[in-house]
């Protein structure tokens, strides 16, 4: 599953919420990603943050949905 940010010049893009490490404001929004890369976007970390929850919690409500009997 994805989540949908914004770079600095406006382009959107996704990005694999399981590849974030650590998200940092120094005031601008850093992402460092498991594999070391950094990403500058316009997005806060509370932003991000809240896509991830979002993200996550959709994963589990696949999984109890495919979990239950019919």
């Amino acid at each position: 599953m994805m989540i949908k940010l914004t770079r600095m010049d406006e382009r959107e893009f996704v990005l694999n919420a399981d590849l974030i490490e650590e998200v940092q404001e120094t005031p601008d929004t850093v992402i460092t990603l498991t594999n070391g890369k950094k990403l500058l976007v316009k997005d806060s970390a509370d932003d991000i943050i809240n896509k991830v929850i979002v993200y996550r919690r959709k994963i589990v409500a696949g999984i109890s949905r495919t979990g239950e009997r019919s």
